[in-house]
């Protein structure tokens, strides 16, 4: 089975982001056909630095990595190295109705947090629709705050397949995965966990000392609930090193 999923590099992933997706990332990498990638053309939305963005993208990279996903089981890339996601996504955007993209309530919710309206944040959902239909996706692990988009990459899906398939289905439907019990989970104030909320517990540290050899990467173990512990492994890379630190809870393994 086809798996995809994306991660937007605008800071260290909290654990909202932990629970809701990248933990589903790392179980279902075991055995299935896993594609995992950097949302650098998402993030575009938020981030108009380039050096600021190109540094978020490699730190999200070392943090999907120091948390469990394996590149031996699954593929990891950034969105923006496969040119015809854009491509497609104008192709899907030329036949998605407006109605449809109006009633997505995340930018709603991002005009109000005083994110400033663009079209980028308005066609959101169709660059997402192009990321998982492109790879013929047949699952997709995601957050309850993005089971909307997920509706909406499916009926853009099909509007498209009955538009130009004459019976076939181009474009595969896909279908979400969400965890309910962990899908919405608490920020600091109470309300969901969100960088945007700037209430969100990060679940790496980065410590910016560059070492020239090696680096330690410090990851949850999910089989070491209730005791104390951490694993850790060595790694190598150049300009720093993450340390990942999992808060082992007593009942971990039932969230």
């Amino acid at each position: 089975m086809r798996v995809l999923s994306g991660i937007q590099p605008t800071g260290r992933p909290h654990w909202g982001n932990f629970f809701g997706a990248i933990r589903q990332y790392i179980d279902l990498q075991e055995e299935n056909d896993g594609f995992y990638f950097i949302a650098d053309l998402h993030a575009l939305t938020t981030i108009r630095n380039a050096n600021e963005l190109r540094q978020n993208t490699l730190d999200a990279a070392l943090d999907l990595l120091a948390l469990g996903l394996d590149p031996a089981k699954a593929t990891l890339f950034v969105q923006s190295d496969v040119p015809e996601v854009s491509e497609l996504t104008w192709l899907l955007m030329t036949g998605a109705p407006m109605g449809l993209l109006e009633r997505c309530h995340s930018y709603k919710d991002k005009i109000a947090q005083g994110i400033s309206p663009s079209h980028g944040l308005f066609a959101y959902p169709v660059l997402m629709a192009s990321d998982i239909l492109i790879y013929n996706s047949d699952l997709v692990p995601v957050g309850k705050d993005q089971k909307q988009h997920i509706e909406v990459t499916r009926d853009i899906a099909q509007k498209f397949n009955d538009r130009y398939g004459e019976g076939e289905e181009l474009l595969r439907i896909p279908e979400p995965r969400i965890r309910e019990s962990s899908a919405a989970v608490p920020g600091l104030d109470g309300r969901k966990m969100s960088k945007s909320y700037d209430n969100a517990i990060a679940v790496t540290i980065k410590f910016s000392q560059p070492t020239p050899t090696f680096g330690i990467n410090t990851c949850f173990d999910a089989s070491l609930a209730g005791t104390g512990s951490i694993a850790s492994s060595p790694a190598s890379w150049a300009d720093g090193f993450t340390i990942s630190v999992g808060i082992l809870l007593e009942n971990i393994n039932n969230v």
